[in-house]
């Protein structure tokens, strides 16, 4: 059977829609959140439920078609798009279900999470996420999920308690603890090498006001700040969390406007407790070094988590560069701000995330996320909105890395790489690699599932 003929026959068993490079929507459906992405797949399937991933899985496998996986489209190398290939789009398959006595959420693969924060907080709830709520739930999940309540509740993998998933020869499996706990090991860190999860369980905690916000300091600050903070996040009470920024302040509210574009650093709080505790715990940076601006209040956790989502609309140009540390030393920090001090444009940013306290406690062969000894993941984002921009923006970047990797801890965060190839995602498993590996092999032996940050299936 023809190609043509096998999409037509697709078309008659597929459910949701299937958009083809004559469709009048497939240049939207084909961008991603990374505006530097421009992939031209052979057909988008937008799934409404398992049985629409079965069916594109078993179409694509009948037919040798590339796949794609794409959740929330988020991902930093464009990997949810494929050239000539199948796009497998999870965005229609949207659902939240709180169970407040259970304290348990099930959400759909197509969910983003700010839809998660929205439902949860009706209950007094919260998932621990990431820090942007146009983040697609799936993506972050499946690579460990890190954000501000990160140090208190553990990474998104260390609350998640099963998956439903279609595996590459159209199956379906459920993965947890007690069912298929060789592949619930793998999902929980290792990416979408396994197969497409369709639904996550997860624990949420009792999280709903928190008193958060950012300090911004001067850059000349930054030195006597960074060498303050990298000593109080080891040993700040649990509830506190905040990560350290490069950047440029937005040009809006708010923001001072004799500030406006200014390059900073800052720190981004975000503590669970009240806010008498909150200022008796950061009294001691106030009096260090005063902050040159502050917005620091109670506020819903819901508004945190999409405080920064307007100073990154989908569609920028986007070019990323991360490590894992476990100290930051004083030739680091020159480092640092010699680099910070060229930042290309005011979203271009490094943040330093806490990945201490809960995650430490969790064994790095517990799950497949293995850097449970770091105590901050790094990530350098050159950002513009001008293609014209694109080199300069990445230049900088590389530049900013190259100067700090022989600081860091060996691997990235694999949610924070572009496509790096083998070696950078060995050194990010490092002893997990090769368990990764032969699972990859039960699992999906013919690497049906490769656009990714791939495992290959061991031989």
């Amino acid at each position: 059977m023809s190609l043509e003929q096998a999409i037509v026959d697709f078309r008659g068993q597929f459910r949701g829609e299937v958009i083809d490079p004559e469709h009048a929507g497939y240049d939207q459906a084909r961008k991603v959140y990374n505006g530097m992405i421009d992939r031209r797949p052979r057909l988008i399937a937008k799934c409404t439920d398992v049985a629409d991933v079965i069916t594109a899985v078993r179409m694509a496998k009948d037919n040798d078609l590339k796949v794609s996986i794409r959740g929330g489209g988020h991902n930093a190398g464009g990997l949810g798009v494929c050239d000539d290939g199948l796009v497998i789009d999870l965005s229609p398959i949207k659902y939240v279900r709180v169970d407040p006595s259970a304290r348990t959420v099930l959400v759909g693969a197509g969910c983003k999470w700010g839809d998660v924060d929205h439902a949860t907080h009706a209950f007094g709830l919260a998932v621990p996420s990431g820090i942007i709520s146009t983040t697609g739930v799936a993506g972050l999940t499946l690579g460990g999920g890190m954000g501000h309540l990160t140090r208190k509740y553990g990474l998104t993998v260390d609350n998640l308690l099963s998956v439903d998933m279609v595996l590459a020869d159209g199956s379906f499996v459920v993965a947890s603890a007690d069912e298929n706990s060789d592949l619930f090991w793998a999902v929980r860190g290792g990416g979408g090498n396994f197969g497409i999860v369709t639904s996550f369980l997860f624990e949420a905690h009792p999280v709903d006001t928190v008193c958060a916000g950012p300090m911004l300091w001067n850059l000349d600050d930054a030195p006597a700040v960074l060498k303050w903070y990298r000593e109080f996040i080891k040993q700040a009470p649990e509830e506190m969390n905040g990560f350290f920024a490069v950047l440029g302040v937005p040009p809006g509210p708010p923001f001072p406007e004799e500030l406006h574009l200014r390059t900073m650093c800052g720190i981004v709080w975000c503590y669970q407790g009240s806010m008498e505790q909150a200022n008796t715990i950061l009294e001691p940076i106030r009096n260090h070094r005063p902050p040159a601006f502050e917005f620091f209040a109670q506020m819903p956790f819901p508004m945190l988590q999409s405080l920064f989502d307007p100073i990154y609309p989908t569609g920028l140009q986007w070019y990323w560069k991360a490590d894992f540390f476990n100290e930051i030393s004083d030739a680091a920090i020159e480092k640092h701000l010699k680099h910070a001090s060229l930042l290309p444009s005011w979203q271009s940013t490094m943040h330093l995330y806490p990945v201490n306290g809960k995650v430490n406690r969790v064994g790095e062969a517990d799950t497949a996320f293995s850097y449970r000894d770091a105590v901050w993941s790094e990530v350098i984002v050159g950002v513009d909105p001008d293609p014209a921009n694109g080199q300069k923006i990445t230049d900088w970047a590389r530049g900013y890395y190259d100067a700090l990797h022989p600081f860091g801890a060996g691997g990235a965060y694999v949610n924070f790489m572009m496509e790096e190839g083998e070696d950078r995602i060995r050194a990010t498993y490092r002893g997990n690699y090769n368990r990764l590996a032969a699972i990859k092999a039960k699992y999906d032996p013919g690497n049906f599932f490769r656009v990714n940050q791939n495992v290959r299936p061991a031989a």
